[in-house]
């Protein structure tokens, strides 16, 4: 009797488990169909689940009218932003928690900064960026993102290097490694899960951004969120390309995600969220 119950206890959990993933799967399975659909079956009532007619002409024109790529100027804005975040703010979340800078009070003003809406600061970001020459550049962009996740990686990190024993550290400064050496050597290894943990929401955080990219952004530098939206029109609207360049935009996030996976799951259950 035990034993049965715990066979539909798990037959529960699995169905439960199929179901939610099928839940969050559909909206990028509609998304890929719409992409390969003709107009008679994006219109077609009732739905068309499964395309007939598969055709790739939207991806091809994508690729042809150089719109696709946006999705490596998200990539390289991001990726890079991304890079420096994780740099500075590892260095600084090392800095408050070994040294104490700024007291105690010195992270949770850090983190506050985060929590200004982006609105706020919108226009006197873009008078700068024009003063400075650096709107619809790749600098430009890359610096914003860098400053406004820096925050974030700070808190993150402050938590992570918090678990790693002072001892450990101790024992290789004793055996005669430098402060940069232990930092690079011992501190980072033994946070790696919260470092990719970190650096993977990072990088969708700026990955995501809407606001400044089309604030800050011309010709040169679209982003994707930015190129998807002129797909929408007053007259018409242009779902398959929709479809197609939304398929590419996700396309980095699957594989960087799925890449990763086991460090972030490693990352979040170290407790270090809790700050």
């Amino acid at each position: 009797m035990i034993r049965w119950d715990k066979g539909w206890r798990l037959a529960i959990r699995v169905i439960c488990a199929l179901l939610v993933a099928l839940l969050f799967l559909f909206p990028i399975y509609w998304l890929a169909a719409i992409s390969v659909k003709t107009p008679e079956e994006i219109f077609a009532f009732p739905p068309v689940w499964i395309p007939s007619n598969v055709q790739f002409s939207s991806y091809v024109t994508l690729f042809t009218d150089g719109d696709a790529w946006s999705v490596w100027n998200s990539l390289v804005t991001a990726g890079v932003s991304t890079v420096f975040a994780m740099l500075f703010g590892t260095i600084a979340a090392y800095s408050i928690v070994r040294y104490k800078t700024g007291g105690d009070n010195l992270a949770i003003w850090i983190i506050s900064q985060r929590m200004i809406p982006p609105i706020c600061v919108a226009f006197p970001v873009f008078l700068l960026f024009v003063g400075f020459k650096l709107v619809d550049t790749y600098t430009g962009l890359i610096i914003l993102y860098t400053a406004f996740n820096l925050p974030y990686v700070i808190w993150m990190m402050r938590g992570y290097i918090q678990e790693v024993p002072l001892e450990l550290e101790q024992s290789a400064l004793v055996d005669g490694l430098s402060r940069w050496a232990v930092l690079w050597k011992v501190l980072l290894p033994m946070a790696k899960g919260g470092l990719f943990a970190t650096a993977v929401f990072t990088f969708i955080f700026a990955w995501n951004d809407f606001l400044f990219a089309l604030i800050l952004s011309r010709s040169d530098v679209v982003t994707y969120p930015v190129k998807v939206t002129g797909y929408f029109g007053s007259q018409s609207t242009f779902w398959s390309k929709i479809g197609a360049l939304s398929m590419l935009g996700v396309l980095p996030l699957i594989v960087v995600v799925g890449t990763m996976q086991r460090f972030i799951v490693r990352g979040i259950s170290m407790g270090a969220v809790k700050g």
